[in-house]
């Protein structure tokens, strides 16, 4: 087992139609504004840009992010990273019950030293840490939604 290699999947119904939840993760420069562990966006041009993250461990993760894939018809948004982690993340939207169901697929290898040493005790934490800032992605994008 590769200890250093994560795949996450997350599920966020929205009350919001697919159209509008697209529109506000199409804007990844906006992410600070309402994901608190998205701590800055800084686009070098159209398809590139660089994100930093931390969550609730201390230490901050940057990496430079590629867009891969924006297809507004089939509700992606693929990009690959590079840097402290190293793969490829994918936001699909669609319909879903009374809203839109958006889903958060990532494949990424941390490069980051420090973690890669504590790949095996730190594990179990790292994937909370994980979880914790999805959720509170969750809220933010639902007050952002909820404000326009």
């Amino acid at each position: 087992m590769d200890w250093n290699h994560y795949r996450f999947r997350s599920l966020w119904p929205l009350p919001a139609p697919p159209a509008d939840v697209y529109a506000a993760l199409e804007r990844a420069e906006d992410y600070p504004r309402w994901w608190p562990q998205v701590r800055a966006v800084t686009r070098r041009d159209d398809g590139t840009g660089v994100i930093t993250i931390r969550s609730a461990l201390p230490y901050s993760l940057t990496s430079t992010v590629r867009e891969t894939r924006r297809d507004p018809a089939a509700g992606v948004l693929e990009v690959t990273l590079s840097g402290d982690l190293d793969g490829w993340a994918r936001w699909t939207v669609a319909a879903g019950g009374p809203g839109t169901l958006a889903r958060y697929d990532q494949d990424v290898r941390v490069c980051k030293p420090l973690l890669r040493r504590l790949a095996v005790p730190g594990r179990p934490l790292f994937r909370l840490n994980h979880r914790l800032m999805m959720r509170a992605g969750r809220r933010g994008l639902l007050r952002r939604l909820e404000a326009v």
